[in-house]
């Protein structure tokens, strides 16, 4: 079963992980520049279970999860290293950091805007972008079992609160839903609410199977646990009261969904990962896996459609293929949409239809989830064709709409209308959008 005693590994300790001594010596002083911007945190279940230390640096797992200097543009990667050559302070450091992380984008795809309230009380803890579905941020699950280096919201794990999206108030959230009736589904995210111990994810969720909230049918976890540290669903201390609670939420006759990030085949290639999806699968309960494609990482059809079989072998279902979003080490992981399109057609064509449940290539962007349908001649203009799987609008869902061809583009905002139109259909009513937001924000109005 392996050494189920957790133990992290961050800035602080990572010299303690005996294989590191196979870095060379710039390799590590990497590690601790761009370690000091982007967050780092690793365990010994990644270390022991799915690095190829024989492969390192190129590994994807350790590309995956430990500092490369190339995640920070060469500009941001000299400030700092000068800063830990002269050996400012500790102080000194930490604003110059702060300062780069601003220039990340921090916030991408407009989630300042997604932040409701109640009553006139803002609730920092919840984002509610999409007509049926809240987001909330439990305190306690704001951080990991180890952190991947093209996380989103890494700005969750660096020490700026201004950053972070955190709620402990369940009360606020049980009020909010049911003044909100057209709320069907509460993801849990973070973070990951899977760092929580049992009893603290419990008191949130108890609240959601109350009779009241009728309106709630599905309750999702979005959790990295399962490629990180399955023994959080098998031999953790709590696991057995954790697959009890599950157990509990599917005979309440709520749908309950493990939103399961997998990012690289190998991540579910371990017994204990096998163990611990068929434990939880036991209890009625949905396992849906999505990723991004990642340069470096599982830029290559062949390993999508491996990672689909292995999902589908597990009973899991395919779910989503996203592209990497527009923060972070984005210019390090970011490959082009046609490209990513391309990836996702080829890996589709490898696999049975019992696979093709997933949705890609799809951009997590300001106005929604935009899907990347393909490249086609229209009007004798090669176009990009996409579509909103989910929009600030519901109206904006499934209608296609037409970008210029750009085979360089990684991000919608490098897009441009196809046709000679001036705006995509949704820009101007985007912009009416966040202007009444911006408005009823000040009166302190907006839900």
């Amino acid at each position: 079963m392996g050494n189920t005693i957790y133990k992290s590994y961050t800035l602080r300790n990572y010299e303690e992980i005996k294989p590191i001594e196979k870095l060379n010596k710039d390799d590590k002083n990497s590690i601790e520049v761009v370690g000091n911007v982007l967050p780092f945190k690793t365990n010994n279940y990644v270390i022991e279970n799915l690095i190829d230390w024989g492969n390192i640096p190129s590994d994807p797992i350790f590309t995956l999860t430990f500092p490369r200097k190339e995640m920070l543009v060469s500009q941001h990667y000299n400030v700092i290293s000068d800063a830990l050559k002269n050996s400012l302070p500790k102080e000194s450091i930490t604003e110059l950091s702060n300062k780069i992380r601003y220039e990340l984008n921090p916030h991408p795809a407009g989630q300042k805007f997604n932040v409701p309230n109640i009553n006139g009380i803002e609730l920092p803890g919840m984002q509610h972008k999409y007509r049926e579905t809240v987001l909330f941020f439990p305190s306690q699950g704001q951080t990991c079992h180890a952190y991947c280096t093209f996380c989103f919201r890494w700005p969750q794990f660096v020490g700026l609160q201004e950053l972070k999206f955190a709620m402990k108030e369940s009360d606020l959230l049980y009020q909010y839903l049911q003044q909100h009736r057209e709320v069907t589904d509460v993801l849990f995210t973070g973070g990951d609410p899977m760092i929580m111990k049992t009893k603290l994810l419990s008191a949130y969720i108890e609240r959601l199977l109350d009779d009241e909230l009728y309106n709630i049918q599905t309750i999702r976890i979005g959790t990295k646990a399962l490629g990180y540290w399955p023994y959080r669903f098998t031999t953790d201390d709590d696991a057995e009261d954790l697959i009890r609670l599950f157990e509990k939420i599917v005979r309440k006759g709520k749908n309950l969904a493990i939103m399961a990030h997998f990012n690289h085949p190998v991540e579910l290639s371990t017994n204990a990962v096998a163990d611990a999806i068929r434990i939880i699968r036991s209890t009625g309960t949905q396992i849906r896996t999505q990723s991004p494609v990642l340069k470096h990482i599982n830029d290559k059809p062949e390993l999508w459609a491996e990672m689909w079989r292995k999902q589908v072998n597990h009973n899991c279902i395919p779910y989503y293929m996203f592209i990497a979003r527009d923060t972070g080490a984005q210019h390090f992981f970011g490959i082009p949409l046609v490209e990513a399109w391309n990836i996702f057609r080829n890996a589709y064509q490898k696999v049975s239809g019992v696979c093709r449940t997933v949705r890609g290539p799809s951009m997590s962007s300001t106005p929604g989830k935009i899907q990347v349908l393909g490249v086609s001649d229209a009007r004798d203009e090669k176009v990009i064709v996409m579509r909103f799987l989910q929009g600030r609008d519901p109206n904006w869902i499934a209608r296609p709409f037409f970008a210029q061809y750009d085979e360089k583009a990684i991000w919608l905002d490098e897009l441009k209308p196809a046709f000679g139109e001036e705006k995509f259909f949704f820009e101007e009513e985007l912009e009416n959008i966040f202007h009444e937001h911006v408005y009823d924000d000040e009166s302190e109005n907006f839900e």
